[in-house]
């Protein structure tokens, strides 16, 4: 199984050409690569001006991002590409109301974490509870009426680090917050209008389609 370790992650961004909000707060510090050198793609190369990339090449990117943001690999979002075309509805907004429900984005989300890796790594460590019940597989895909909660031994640990416990922290509208007992209800769909994540689903449905 493959994975993006530390140092790789600000190479992503690099090569997207924008923040993907990979590492959490260090993104938003004067530290993030971005913020210092700006957008110069990795590799020797990276400085100089490139090519006018075709067609195809924007497409890819666009998919790249998606996924990348979303932490899936290769198989996993076609798999959701799939997925989204078999229901009732535009294709791009099924797509991301799919990726939206995983278990690591609605963590990551909720501001039980800074970041969507480091909700894949709390799932997968067994710290995450949805309606009482534990569940150890990131992509698990959330229900309206669930309720996603830490273990209390993990709560204990990482309650100093959430967003969620800052004043002004706040989720998207079809996530209802308790920050007194740190969880984070389903309470509908996600609004594919309230993702600002500047992924353009056209060119990915436009790759997929080819």
């Amino acid at each position: 199984m493959s994975r993006i370790t530390l140092h790789s992650k600000c190479r992503l961004c690099r090569t997207e050409g924008t923040k993907l909000y990979l590492k959490g707060a260090r993104c938003l510090s004067a530290k993030c690569p971005i913020e210092k050198k700006g957008a110069v793609k990795p590799g020797m190369h990276g400085i100089k001006s490139s090519s006018k990339p075709t067609d195809y090449g924007i497409q890819l990117r666009a998919k790249q991002k998606a996924k990348r943001i979303y932490g899936v690999q290769e198989t996993q979002f076609k798999n959701y590409y799939t997925k989204a075309k078999k229901i009732k509805g535009l294709v791009g907004d099924n797509l991301i109301v799919l990726l939206e429900r995983r278990l690591d984005n609605i963590v990551y989300i909720s501001g039980l974490v800074s970041s969507r890796s480091a909700a894949k790594q709390i799932i997968s460590h067994k710290h995450i509870l949805v309606n009482g019940k534990l569940i150890n597989i990131p992509s698990y895909e959330i229900k309206v009426g669930d309720v996603v909660s830490l273990k209390s031994k993990a709560l204990t640990q990482y309650q100093d680090k959430m967003p969620m416990a800052e004043k002004d922290f706040k989720a998207a509208t079809w996530l209802d917050l308790n920050k007194q007992n740190y969880t984070a209800t389903v309470i509908s769909l996600p609004n594919k209008d309230e993702v600002n994540n500047g992924i353009d689903l056209n060119l990915i449905i436009e790759y997929y389609s080819r």
